[in-house]
């Protein structure tokens, strides 16, 4: 099996995929138009990225299988387009949520710290502890958090060891921690906000001028998600207006590759604070994930099948399943299928379940339409080693 590296990738993943028997090319910084062109002429099984974008054109330059994501989104690969080619979507969920939790807890201490501050005044030869004695303090505040996902998650126990109380919202609502029917009613509740939010249909633009306008004035608001689930306008505006001091991993206006020009007027606000979209950027997060992609890759060559896979039909349009109980001989199943195909039923799902021994087995085959009795009759008697034939409805 060919795998393409397109974007940078640990060393022991690399490694790691060639002890699976894998043809490793190791690409990194391929985009765009260099990386079909490296597609059409690699021809490569799969295809593994971080956040280079994987367009329709780089999908039909070549005989791709399997997409992997060496992070937790997706949102940079045309998933749909995938879907249609019959590619494999997965991504590596869970892997980096400790380091983007580390990096959420850094950003809150270093705006109530002043920490920025403190720093460049004593490069400059400056000395006031007076003024950058003056903090808030964490025990005690509330924390409000916008997505139970598995950062989400990663957060609680961080806040409570600092003696923080915690809300939530969530469109799950999880044990243990109090949950609010709404973020509107978290930002009102919380003292430091922090979102951790997937981004899709749903939450593109969720946190808009109703959330800051709940907000607490002074209060903090900590996104290391993603930057479209923001509306970049209204957060200026809480920021100038109602002195929220943000601490932001990700910016609506962030350059393509690793280096760049940067020109999001925000940071330039004296209450905000910035890094670089590292949230995920520890060498144990990296790891992790280099050692998941490993796992993904090895499995679909073993087995055939994809782990953490994220665009297969949640539910197809098939009304009923034909329950096939044959003995495990050559041609039954193509007899059955036979039928199936001249009466002009699409089959959307099947499955072949051998009992132990080998010598019988159960076929469950999900139909598109109805069969009829006559082609259930037709399909037991096309084979004798049919033993019978019977039909569940599913919807």
């Amino acid at each position: 099996m060919r795998v393409l590296i397109a974007d940078s990738f640990e060393e022991s993943g690399r490694q790691g995929l060639a002890s699976a028997g894998c043809d490793v090319v190791y690409r990194p910084g391929l985009k765009d138009e260099a990386l079909a062109r490296e597609v059409e002429s690699a021809r490569p099984d799969v295809l593994v990225v971080r956040s280079t974008k994987v367009t329709e054109a780089i999908l039909s330059a070549g005989p791709l299988k399997l997409i992997v994501r060496a992070g937790a989104g997706y949102n940079t690969i045309d998933v749909a387009a995938a879907s249609s080619r019959g590619i494999y979507v997965s991504n590596c969920p869970g892997k980096n949520s400790a380091a983007v939790a580390e990096l959420a807890f850094g950003l809150i201490l270093a705006l109530d710290r002043r920490i920025a501050e403190n720093v460049g005044a004593l490069r400059e030869g400056r000395w006031n502890k007076k003024e950058y004695s003056q903090a808030r303090g964490l025990e005690g505040r509330t924390l409000g958090l916008i997505g139970l996902g598995q950062i989400g998650r990663e957060m609680i126990p961080r806040a409570r060891g600092f003696g923080m109380q915690v809300v939530a919202w969530s469109r799950n609502a999880k044990p243990g921690v109090e949950c609010k029917a709404s973020p509107v009613e978290v930002a009102a509740a919380a003292d430091i906000v922090s979102v951790h939010l997937a981004l899709n249909a749903d939450t593109r633009a969720l946190i808009g001028s109703e959330f800051f306008e709940a907000m607490r004035p002074g209060a903090y608001f900590i996104n290391t998600s993603r930057a479209e689930v923001v509306d970049s306008e209204a957060l200026a505006r809480a920021v100038r207006d109602k002195g929220i001091r943000a601490g932001l991993d990700v910016f609506a206006k962030e350059p393509a590759g690793g280096t760049g020009e940067f020109a999001d007027e925000i940071v330039k606000a004296g209450l905000v604070y910035g890094t670089h979209h590292i949230g995920a950027s520890t060498d144990q997060a990296q790891e992790a994930i280099a050692a998941e992609t490993v796992r993904i890759i090895r499995t679909f060559q073993e087995t055939g099948k994809v782990p953490n896979v994220v665009n297969l039909a949640k539910a197809t349009p098939a009304v009923c399943a034909m329950v096939v109980r044959h003995l495990d001989r050559p041609g039954v199943l193509a007899s059955v299928l036979d039928r199936i195909s001249a009466a002009h039923i699409n089959v959307q799902e099947m499955e072949n379940i051998v009992f132990e021994g080998a010598q019988a087995a159960v076929a469950r085959i999900h139909l598109e339409t109805d069969p009829g009795s006559e082609l259930l009759e037709a399909v037991r008697s096309a084979n004798a080693d049919i033993l019978e034939v019977g039909l569940i409805r599913l919807r």
